[in-house]
């Protein structure tokens, strides 16, 4: 595999860990980069293709396993000082927030896949998505009761779930819908985020290995380089920017991240389509 080929699957893991945590959409911007530029299709053809993208994913979910190890030894009761505590997030609030999502991602899998997964449908969920985004800002701006991810109550967990179902529409973005909702529901956008990244892990990794069990003949010695080199990128890229972005989202709200995203739609669109 030359050198041109490797640098295409750095660049996206770099697309991929820098934008699957922010709230901009990764599956956009995958997708754009990739259609419109990479077309790592052509070298890998079309489903060895998505397995990467796959593969990629989960770099990116190993940087959050990182980043929150400490939180995950809690929610899972390996930490004896804690244990039992009461006013802390438990792993039932991550379950209860991750049901409707999961629900209807397996009841609809196949139809997201077919239908939602262009150019065209991405470029809609940025848009609306960045609205929401907007509206959530200028509506929880007085109602913030939620300091910390441990001070989040079982209704919040369930409703921001419930929120989190408009993230199957690709480009919407889990982080955006899933912040939007918390700070709506009157939480910091920092407790919005680290919840937010806490119930990617589960239900991310879950989709990533049962797609991976469905496409493991593509696994072949010839893509495996592609495939290590990206989910290494998007790893270290998803680390920094996950870092960045948690010390970011309390001052700058979620209204740049909209203004982008709106401003990206309108960019391809009239540049490409």
């Amino acid at each position: 595999m030359d050198f041109i080929t490797l640098l295409k699957a750095v660049i996206l893991g770099l697309v991929e860990g820098l934008t699957e945590f922010a709230p901009v959409s990764s599956t956009g911007h995958m997708i754009i980069v990739d259609e419109m530029w990479l077309q790592s299709q052509q070298f890998l053809g079309k489903y060895a293709a998505n397995t990467f993208k796959i593969v990629i994913q989960l770099g990116s979910i190993l940087a959050v396993v990182v980043m929150f190890r400490n939180r995950f030894i809690d929610l899972l009761g390996l930490k004896k000082e804690t244990r039992g505590q009461e006013g802390r997030l438990r792993l039932t609030h991550v379950l209860v927030g991750l049901l409707p999502a999961g629900i209807l991602g397996v009841l609809f899998e196949d139809f997201i896949d077919e239908h939602l997964f262009s150019t065209e449908t991405v470029l809609i969920g940025l848009v609306i998505g960045g609205f929401w985004m907007i509206a959530a800002d200028l509506l929880g701006r007085n109602k913030r009761t939620v300091e910390t991810v441990d001070q989040i109550t079982y209704k919040q967990a369930l409703t921001v779930g419930i929120i989190q179902c408009l993230s199957l529409w690709p480009g919407f973005s889990r982080s955006g819908a899933t912040i939007s909702g918390g700070v709506m529901l009157g939480m910091s956008h920092r407790a919005a985020a680290d919840f937010t990244f806490i119930m990617a892990v589960p239900i991310m990794a879950g989709a990533s290995f049962i797609s991976l069990l469905k496409n493991w003949q593509y696994f072949t010695m010839d893509a495996l380089p592609f495939f290590v080199v990206g989910f290494i990128s998007a790893f270290v890229f998803a680390l920094i920017s996950i870092k960045f972005f948690l010390k970011l989202i309390n001052r700058v709200k979620l209204i740049p991240f909209a203004i982008y995203r709106i401003v990206l739609a309108a960019v391809v669109y009239f540049i490409f389509l």
